[in-house]
């Protein structure tokens, strides 16, 4: 086996493949019956958890806290995995919701979601090779890869807090 290879990377292809295809098929498919309409709230602020937590993750490992960055980003996957679960779940049982803004802050929304969405896909593969990386020892490969995984990291995180605070006024 090469040893320049990572040994996650077909696992770490498939999923960067099936997650988005599983996520936009998901939308198809509407469970009636079931109210989830709480969960918007609850998956904006873990959004914004997860945001603070990569900055805080930066900070400790530019302050050579390895085992406290590696505990924070551990924490920051398994914060975006519930989110992933809970915005499935209230998709798949809500209709979507328009935005109701006028004017340039409906350009502004517009703007701000469809780059959260398209970094909120090429972010899932950045972050399984990073984590895959630091796992395996590879940290320079992995601290190389890092500096352009956590940037759309923390933008998709924000950004899902900015959509969820501009969407929130026209959830019925």
């Amino acid at each position: 086996m090469n040893e320049n290879k990572d040994p996650y990377e077909r696992l770490i292809i498939v999923l960067s493949v099936v997650l988005p295809l599983a996520v936009a098929a998901l939308f198809e498919i509407k469970i009636p019956g079931y109210d989830f309409s709480f969960l918007p709230p609850i998956y904006a602020a873990i959004n914004g958890i997860t945001a603070v937590l990569l900055v805080i993750a930066v900070i400790a490992i530019k302050n050579k806290k390895k085992n406290l960055h590696e505990a924070l980003m551990k924490i920051c996957i398994a914060c975006s995995a519930v989110f992933l679960l809970m915005y499935v779940a209230y998709h798949m049982t809500s209709d979507t919701t328009p935005y109701g803004g006028e004017g340039i802050l409906r350009v502004v929304y517009h703007f701000i979601l469809i780059t959260h969405i398209v970094l909120s896909v090429v972010v899932v593969p950045f972050v399984l090779f990073t984590f895959s990386r630091a796992i395996s020892g590879s940290f320079e490969k992995h601290k190389a890869l890092a500096k352009f995984t956590f940037p759309i990291w923390l933008y998709v995180a924000v950004t899902g807090v900015i959509v969820y605070l501009m969407i929130s006024p026209y959830y019925s």
